[in-house]
């Protein structure tokens, strides 16, 4: 079957599929930042709606380590977050990309049909998650839900994803800015990281309750302990509940990304339509953004996922124990694994633990940095941002490399861009690796991710702000 053939077979689905139609004029810059303001809303009030119909269930979160990431929230509407969204995205590029779906982005008709085919195949993903998240007892065992209320669960999950589904096409089309997918990732984390930080709620460990929230947590011991120096220590390293230590790698992995996101390699090119025009290409040293700490991160979960699931049902078998052995952690039902495939691929959570088992430390170092150079080297190809597709746009916009013949782009291009991408994307993994050893708040990676996310915000906010000849110029690089 050609690839054309299979884009096709998409075409019935169409007129089924809902869709957002685009812009007639364009969307003031005000109106933007409603329509984004008004979609992030939608987002955080489905994250605290719980799901009609499910039991008190004390079973482990397969995607407990991975929730901030995936913009999801346990037992709500955004059950599955962006999971479906994303994996369903990248598969498609990927395939397009490696050209076994035949696809032309220049046509309108192929861009449609693309788009309808991930929206399709992103509601499948929806359909096949529910079904498995229900049927394996994530909500209560399905004997005891009853048939009618296991199918009104799997409605609710498939909903709540063509919800995201259309608020990531609202921003794509040009209402609002940015993506959905980005926006709903980078709240998510911020959120989790503030709620860490000052959280009210009080937890019992065992000493008498604690405030959660590392910051509130430091002015209660000051003011409650006699002992001013134990109550710092204790306030700055204390276990199990989030400390001012964390919250300081938090704001150093931060200004560490900040401060990268400004290296790049400008590339002086001029026009050969209009003399003595000039400008220059910027190849920034994350070239390819958050792409491959994002594509780590989908890979991972759904080694977790598998592995778990697997784990529950055939604890013995030693084809599951080599793909990961799950424990649950000190006085909850939730896993973690200690051994296997998934054990290397999860990071210490302590300097202590990475000390400890230095074996473990060095190879989940070594996965985090060589995924996330190759993910970053194979996106900028199939996502048309390499140095051959490069090269071809500054020709259709007629303009050259200064002091290199028009031939001579594509070589100079290939000798930068694929070295920019792998070395960024191994800087990620480098510094998602430190954040997650210094005990950062809500992940290394998921730092990272809304670093990343904000700064991209903060360049739209000034293209879009900035008038005709910031556009301009932003068109140019």
């Amino acid at each position: 079957m050609s690839g054309f053939r299979f884009l096709n077979l998409v075409r019935p689905f169409l007129p089924l599929l809902p869709e957002v139609s685009s812009p007639d004029r364009k969307v003031p810059f005000n109106q933007k930042l409603l329509w984004t303001a008004v979609t992030l809303l939608i987002f955080l009030v489905c994250s605290q709606v719980p799901l009609y119909g499910i039991m008190s269930s004390d079973s482990s979160d397969p995607l407990y380590w991975m929730r901030v990431i995936l913009a999801s929230n346990r037992g709500t509407l955004m059950e599955l977050g962006i999971s479906p969204i994303v994996t369903s995205g990248m598969i498609m590029q990927l395939l397009a990309g490696a050209n076994l779906i035949e696809v032309d982005f220049s046509l309108k008709e192929d861009r449609a049909l693309f788009s309808g085919a991930q929206k399709l195949f992103a509601l499948i993903i929806s359909l096949g998650q529910a079904t498995v998240y229900v049927l394996t007892g994530l909500y209560g065992q399905p004997s005891d839900l009853g048939a009618g209320v296991c199918l009104l669960l799997i409605i609710q999950l498939i909903a709540a994803a063509l919800i995201v589904i259309l608020l990531d096409e609202l921003l794509q089309k040009g209402y609002g800015l940015g993506s959905g997918i980005s926006l709903f990732i980078a709240t998510n984390i911020c959120e989790s990281i503030i709620w860490k930080a000052f959280s009210p709620t009080t937890i019992n460990t065992g000493r008498g309750p604690e405030f959660e929230g590392a910051v509130i947590a430091l002015f209660h011991l000051l003011f409650t302990w006699n002992d001013k120096g134990r109550a710092l220590r204790e306030a700055f390293w204390r276990d199990r509940l989030p400390n001012i230590m964390n919250l300081l790698a938090t704001v150093i992995v931060f200004a560490a990304v900040i401060y990268m996101q400004g290296f790049r390699i400008e590339i002086p090119v001029k026009s050969n339509k209009f003399r003595g025009q000039r400008g220059s290409y910027p190849v920034k040293l994350f070239y390819t953004s958050n792409m491959p700490i994002m594509l780590q991160s989908a890979l991972t979960s759904n080694v977790f996922i598998v592995s778990q699931m697997l784990a529950t049902r055939f604890p013995s078998n030693i084809l599951v124990k080599i793909l990961g052995v799950w424990e649950p952690l000190e006085d909850s039902p939730q896993l973690r694994a200690v051994s296997g495939l998934a054990y290397y691929m999860s990071p210490p959570h302590t300097l202590k633990e990475a000390f400890l088992d230095p074996i473990h430390t060095l190879l989940y170092i070594a996965f985090i940095v060589s995924a996330c150079a190759l993910f970053s080297k194979t996106w900028i190809e199939v996502s048309g941002s390499g140095p051959r597709e490069i090269a071809k746009q500054l020709k259709d916009q007629q303009m050259v490399m200064a002091g290199h013949r028009e031939g001579s782009m594509y070589k100079e291009l290939k000798r930068v861009i694929p070295t920019a991408a792998a070395f960024g994307g191994a800087i990620l993994g480098l510094l998602s690796v430190g954040a997650d050893l210094m005990g950062a708040i809500g992940s290394g990676t998921g730092i990272l991710m809304a670093v990343t996310i904000i700064y991209s915000y903060w360049e739209i906010g000034i293209k879009e702000s900035g008038g005709p000849e910031m556009a301009a110029l932003s068109d140019l690089m």
